[in-house]
């Protein structure tokens, strides 16, 4: 006789992209599979950082840019984002985009924050930029990688 109790799913994972995984960037999720589920655009605090071909964000206002004239330059204190929710096979690809897993890098830091979008509050992954990455790293003062690159 067949179980009767239905298969339950995991409950959906939230991320937040600001940089190059955002939609009409160079690695857009919405081309990625599992296909993810647009929740819609967000602001976390922040400062985002210059590395050439993609951005980094430290989460928070980082030391390096308290009473740095030239740290602080700009800085509006918001990243603005896109959150998805996604299925854990798309989480394991996001994974080795960021080179979080199997390469294991420590070039980004897999981090989990409340992200609040439309009036409603979410846990979600973000790929936080190692501190030991800013050496000489401009600012990107609007917090906003597709505006500004």
């Amino acid at each position: 006789m067949p179980d009767p109790t239905p298969e339950v799913s995991p409950p959906a994972r939230h991320v937040f992209v600001y940089g190059t995984l955002r939609r009409g960037d160079d690695n857009d999720i919405t081309r990625l599979l599992p296909a993810p589920q647009y929740v819609g655009e967000a602001v976390i605090a922040g400062v985002m950082y210059h590395f050439g071909a993609y951005p980094g964000v430290i989460l928070g206002k980082p030391a390096a840019c308290r009473g740095s004239a030239e740290g602080a330059q700009g800085w509006n204190g918001q990243i603005l984002g896109e959150v998805y929710a996604i299925e854990p096979a798309l989480e394991a690809k996001l994974d080795e985009i960021e080179m979080i897993y199997p390469q294991q890098r420590d070039e980004y830091l897999k981090r989990d924050i409340q992200v609040t979008v439309g009036g409603q509050q979410l846990d979600c992954i973000v790929y936080e930029i190692n501190p030991a990455y800013l050496t000489n790293r401009p600012v990107i003062g609007s917090g906003d990688w597709v505006k500004d690159r």
